[in-house]
C-alpha cells in the first residue's frame, strides 16, 4: 500500500518567529524599492529640480499595510509559504492540512499586519497556534 505520512506537526514560536522577522524584511526591501523607483521617476522627470520625495506618514503607511498583505496573503494562498517560511521549512495550512482559499487568506494576513503580538499565544498555546491561527482555523506545520 501507499506509505502513511505522519501528521505535520505544528511550528513552535522561534522558528515561526525567525520567518516573520525574514519576512518583514522582504516588505522593507519591497517598500525600499519602490522609494527608489520614485526617486529615480522624479529625477528623470525633472532633474534641475529634484528633491528626494517624501511621502507623508498616511500615504506611507497605507502602501506598507497593502504590501504586506498582499505578499502574506498571496504566498499564503498560492503555496502556504513566504520567504520567511520556505528558509525555516514551514507552511501555513488550514485545520485538515490543505492550502488556504484566498479568503482566509487575505484575512489571516491583515490581521498578522494588524495584530502581530498574536504571534506570541503560540509560547503559551498546547498546540501551538496564534490568536489568528484560532480564529481563522488555520496552522503553521513544519513542511521540510
Amino acid at each position: 500500500g501507499a506509505p502513511v505520512s505522519a501528521p505535520a506537526t505544528n511550528a513552535g514560536i522561534v522558528s515561526r518567529g525567525l520567518a516573520g522577522m525574514v519576512d518583514v524584511l522582504v516588505v522593507v526591501v519591497t517598500l525600499g524599492g519602490f522609494y527608489l523607483g520614485l526617486v529615480l521617476t522624479s529625477l528623470m522627470f525633472n532633474p534641475t529640480a529634484f528633491r528626494f520625495p517624501a511621502p507623508n506618514i498616511v500615504f506611507s503607511t497605507a502602501v506598507a499595510f497593502v504590501v504586506a498583505v498582499l505578499y502574506l496573503g498571496m504566498c499564503w494562498a498560492l503555496s502556504g509559504r513566504t520567504v520567511g517560511a520556505v528558509l525555516l521549512g514551514l507552511r501555513v495550512v488550514g485545520r485538515g492540512g490543505e492550502r488556504l482559499r484566498v479568503i482566509v487568506a487575505a484575512l489571516r494576513a491583515a490581521a498578522c499586519v494588524v495584530f502581530p503580538i498574536g504571534l506570541l499565544w503560540v509560547a503559551v498555546d498546547q498546540r501551538r497556534r496564534s490568536v489568528q491561527d484560532i480564529a481563522l482555523g488555520t496552522r503553521v506545520v513544519y513542511a521540510r
